[in-house]
């Protein structure tokens, strides 16, 4: 295959969160995700490098963990683009950022699906947003405004903590270049900013050597995102920050 072939990718970095009312809080971790070029890997799937698909795998993606969880996840998000008149456009590639199974579990709180033009500029980039309650909604954002580094704004229509009602809007930013990927969120309520959050990471081949270290630097990853959430919400509840009721789940999947 050649270096200029799309092949599944290998995010190393961190995640950091900050809150800045009514109690400052905030964390840093360190992590490791996958960049997927999901129409590459469909006809080719050597391009796949280590990361087992739809099978048990150190690292490993599976397509039900992503849309309605049937059939292929990049038919799903297809299907989305055609619903809103964009698919057309799409004739470039679409990568999707997302944490991968590891050991077999996997808790993604956000993966982040791209939809390329041929001359790699975007069409619509959808946050696809899971929460501890087994539910999932994704934002779509799409338009003339839709650019690399340039501030993008969703209203919030759905429940991810305890300690954030659903309302405001979340404000995103996305960086990308061949080495490296960084996702901005901001959560803006009716009194200004509230949560400021980032993922980042160095981008390289999903290689057997490099997997095998991600795996063996963090082998409980998965399961130690949904611990940290947990062992953060417990922070704030000592810090006595205001608890919202989880009220019912948005009556459509896809916000724009």
């Amino acid at each position: 295959m050649s270096t200029d072939e799309p092949m599944a990718l290998l995010g190393t970095g961190q995640v950091q969160h900050t809150r800045l009312r009514p109690r400052p809080h905030s964390f840093r971790y360190g992590t490791y995700f996958l960049m997927l070029p999901l129409r590459a890997l469909a006809t080719n799937p050597s391009a796949w490098g280590a990361v087992q698909h739809n099978r048990l795998g150190l690292v490993s993606f599976h397509d039900r963990d992503h849309g309605t969880g049937q059939g292929q996840a990049l038919t799903w998000f297809e299907s989305v683009l055609a619903s809103e008149g964009l698919l057309d456009q799409v004739d470039g590639e679409v990568w999707l950022h997302t944490y991968p199974r590891v050991a077999g579990y996997a808790f993604k709180p956000v993966s982040f699906w791209y939809a390329h033009r041929q001359d790699g500029s975007l069409v619509a980039v959808l946050a696809e947003v899971n929460n501890t309650f087994g539910e999932r909604h994704c934002y779509l954002l799409s338009g003339p405004n839709l650019v690399w580094g340039r501030e993008l704004t969703a209203n919030k229509a759905f429940h991810v903590s305890p300690f954030c009602a659903v309302s405001g809007d979340y404000r995103f930013r996305f960086l990308r270049t061949a080495q490296r990927t960084v996702v901005r969120i901001e959560h803006h309520n009716a009194e200004g900013p509230l949560l400021l959050t980032s993922v980042s990471g160095h981008l390289q081949a999903a290689t057997a050597l490099r997997v095998r270290r991600a795996f063996l630097g963090m082998p409980m990853m998965s399961l130690g995102v949904v611990f940290r959430i947990h062992w953060q919400a417990l922070q704030l509840a000592v810090k006595r920050v205001p608890f919202f009721r989880k009220p019912r789940a948005p009556e459509v999947f896809v916000t724009r």
